[in-house]
């Protein structure tokens, strides 16, 4: 038996094995997209600070550690 599949059906049967993902791996589903989201605002800080200036690592520790 032989299955072929065209870009219509692929697509189709993708976002069926995705709706039901959503539907019935709500936990799980909803940690990958809340790890892409953490991943991506990461990106952007990481980026965001290289356009800023270096702050020293004792002014870092102060702020953590409530000595401001």
């Amino acid at each position: 038996m032989e299955l072929i599949l065209n870009d219509n059906k692929t697509k189709a049967l993708l976002k069926e094995i995705i709706l039901e993902l959503m539907q019935e791996r709500k936990e799980w589903f909803s940690e990958i997209v809340l790890e892409a989201l953490e991943e991506a605002a990461l990106v952007n800080a990481i980026l965001e600070g290289r356009q800023s200036e270096f702050i020293e690592e004792q002014q870092i520790s102060a702020i953590l550690e409530g000595r401001t």
